[in-house]
């Protein structure tokens, strides 16, 4: 028998969407982010980080980098509430070499927002990300985003999508208008013309005029030839939302489509409204022995980011924590799973970018931000008296390497410190230089542009200058706990084991033939590409 416990979780779940946005740099994902906000009421004026005439920055994009360069590398944490939903909101890295960043992410996701340029398609990184999805089989709602500018007919972005991601697509609204004669959508679910007014560049809710489809046909400004050939694409695509398969829609083989202008919140409103039925409530997430973590059960999550320094006027470390189960208490006594130790929640808080309010109770979905008090690391399971594990969140292989010493001799204390906050970040993989000097260390990253950010951050924030510079080094792979694998590997002249930070074993690799090499020595299943 369900106790009252139980049915305030099933109500909270129920009103909980927690969703990240997927898309390739440029196609408009940080504005669309900003519109939601606008939308949700989290924002009463919104700002793109690309207008001149925006007197701030993306509300998602707090870090100088970031403002400086207007592209995310972070993924950010929002929240916003609209018609008794709560939306939790995870804006990823736009930039392809943050792509550790953005799986992490959509771990903690359960469904994904997948923002598509209109005149391009579906690109490179939007691939890339979709296959994390297709892997973890979550539901992706697409929107086509710069409608009132030229590009692919909306039947060509259909096409497109099918055959780049191969999956299937179904529109759910359609555009009235191409380019600058964007003027609406047609909203396929609920048989209604939404007409708008552009509103001071788009940093207020666009007006919008609502109407069935002749009457807004008849308003609208298109010739009667335009008109007559939206009335027929209607008719054709009549009933296709209905008909869709919602059991493939949920495992991540359909994606309803909209369509719109981030920039002119044309569409937004509509997308929104059906976003909130589309996308599903928490889900569970199966423990270290395969077996789902009840969303009653008491209290559980994993830590899926670490952030330091987000408030530069304290050395502080934010863990940003997926509730996986149970309610989630300020002042409550947690376990760290793996050692047991029992860690207080004293300063639990929610964000909306780098701002940050003092947070009471949290339910499954819920994105919590905790003080780290040294001992999270990404993956970190906290559990309260009901022991569970999750082990979610893998290591990514390196593909790019640099060494890195202080310019200060005098300063490598704060060269190592620093270094190993941004390890526990995930910002960057750190290890000792195979036959190096004691000074030197082994930085590795999957994206190149992540040893800007590396730079950028040891000065900002450690006042520590570092020096990069190249390595011979091209591949590396995990290794297994496993003495006899790595004593083998050691023992090569081709190969150089070393260990990260936290001791785990990695190979690294000069060449091809010296990868060939080692896998014909141990075995391609002692060489990993992800190490959980």
């Amino acid at each position: 028998m369900a106790t009252e416990l139980d049915k305030r979780i099933e109500k909270e779940v129920a009103s909980r969407r927690t969703f990240a946005i997927i898309s390739h740099p440029d196609a408009g994902k940080t504005t669309l982010t900003e519109k939601l906000l606008l939308y949700g009421g989290a924002l009463h004026e919104a700002g793109s980080i690309k207008q001149r005439k925006a007197a701030r920055h993306a509300a998602s994009d707090w870090m100088a980098i970031e403002q400086e360069r207007g592209i995310s590398v972070t993924s950010s944490v929002m929240h916003f509430e609209k018609d008794g939903i709560r939306y939790n909101l995870l804006d990823t890295p736009g930039h392809k070499d943050f792509s550790e960043d953005t799986f992490r992410t959509l771990i903690a996701a359960d469904c994904a927002l997948m923002v598509i340029d209109v005149a391009k398609g579906v690109e490179e990184q939007t691939e890339k990300l979709f296959e994390v999805c297709r892997m973890r089989k979550i539901p992706v709602i697409t929107f086509v985003n710069k409608c009132d500018r030229p590009g692919m007919e909306p039947l060509e972005v259909l096409g497109n999508i099918e055959s780049m991601l191969g999956i299937q697509a179904v529109a759910a609204s359609w555009p009235l208008g191409y380019g600058a004669d964007f003027q609406g959508v047609y909203d396929l679910v609920g048989k209604e013309m939404h007409l708008y007014n552009k509103v001071k560049h788009g940093a207020q809710k666009a007006d919008a005029e609502i109407s069935g489809l002749a009457t807004g046909l008849k308003k609208s400004l298109l010739s009667e030839s335009t008109k007559e050939e939206f009335s027929e694409m209607i008719e054709l695509m009549d009933g296709d939302y209905q008909s869709m398969d919602h059991d493939a829609f949920q495992n991540g083989s359909v994606t309803p489509v909209f369509f719109g202008s981030a920039l002119n919140n044309f569409g937004l409103d509509l997308f929104l409204n059906h976003f909130s039925q589309l996308a599903p409530p928490p889900q569970e997430y199966a423990a270290d022995d395969g077996v789902k973590r009840e969303l009653k059960k008491d209290f559980s999550g994993f830590i899926f980011k670490l952030q330091a320094n987000m408030n530069p006027e304290h050395r502080d470390c934010t863990a940003f924590l997926r509730v996986a189960s149970g309610v989630f208490q300020r002042g409550m006594s947690v376990s760290l799973a793996g050692n047991g130790k029992k860690i207080k929640m004293s300063t639990p808080h929610s964000l909306m970018g780098e701002e940050r309010e003092l947070l009471e109770t949290a339910y499954p979905g819920d994105i919590v931000a905790l003080f780290n008090p040294g001992d999270f690391r990404i993956g970190s399971t906290l559990h309260a008296s009901d022991p569970v594990r999750f082990d979610v969140i893998p290591l990514f292989s390196p593909e790019h390497f640099r060494k890195a010493h202080s310019k200060d001799p005098f300063k490598r204390k704060q060269l190592r410190e620093g270094l190993k906050q941004l390890s526990e970040e995930g910002v960057v993989s750190v290890f000792e230089m195979p036959g190096g000097v004691g000074n030197e260390l082994l930085l590795g990253t999957v994206g190149a542009l992540q040893f800007e950010v590396v730079e950028h951050r040891m000065k900002s924030e450690y006042k520590a200058d570092i020096l990069l510079s190249p390595t011979t080094f091209m591949s590396a792979r995990w290794l297994p706990d496993n003495p006899a694998v790595i004593d083998k590997l050691s023992s090569s002249y081709s190969t150089n084991v070393t260990y990260d930070i936290e001791g785990n074993p990695i190979v690294l690799f000069e060449s091809l033939y010296a990868l060939n090499s080692a896998i014909e020595a141990v075995g391609e299943e002692n060489l990993l590409q992800f190490k959980k």
